[in-house]
């Protein structure tokens, strides 16, 4: 039936709010204490800008961590951009908050999971599969960085069970 209340998409879109929010605050504010974001996206969605390399290298999706190394962070509604630094070169990535798989701040053991839709229809079932990979990629790219970095960590503890 076409006019039900679709609760589930309203609960997604209220939890993307809590991300809009939270990145909204480290806009103005910074990072406070320890807190710090993993934030996973299909790097193939419609709207998402991220440089070639990366786009080749995560051809599905890709985890960044907001912690040490980002800079101009700037939250529309429909999606936010952020510098980090890749390879020691700043670059800015573009992203769709409905390319958003995966939210999470380790730091005061709070996460998010989104479904995903894509022309090929509903991915929810692929994002295990992928984020675990994703999540693998960045910390191979973050053991490369001399500087200090953030401990990766599996959002296994923030599903539903």
């Amino acid at each position: 039936m076409d006019d039900e209340i679709n609760y589930t998409k309203m609960v997604e879109n209220a939890l993307l709010e809590v991300v809009r929010n939270a990145l909204r605050h480290v806009a103005k504010n910074g990072l406070p204490g320890d807190q710090h974001f993993y934030i996973t996206f299909k790097t193939q969605f419609p709207g998402v800008s991220v440089p070639k390399h990366l786009a080749e290298r995560y051809k599905d999706e890709m985890t960044i961590v907001l912690q040490h190394q980002f800079w101009d962070v700037v939250v529309k509604q429909d999606y936010f951009t952020v510098d980090l630094s890749f390879n020691h070169k700043r670059e800015t990535l573009r992203v769709p908050f409905d390319a958003l798989t995966a939210f999470a701040d380790p730091s005061v053991q709070f996460g998010l999971q989104f479904s995903v839709a894509t022309p090929e229809g509903d991915i929810t079932e692929q994002a295990d599969a992928v984020l675990a990979e994703s999540i693998d990629d960045a910390k191979a790219e973050a053991s490369k960085t001399p500087e200090k970095q953030g401990e990766i960590i599996t959002l296994d503890a923030f599903r539903k069970k």
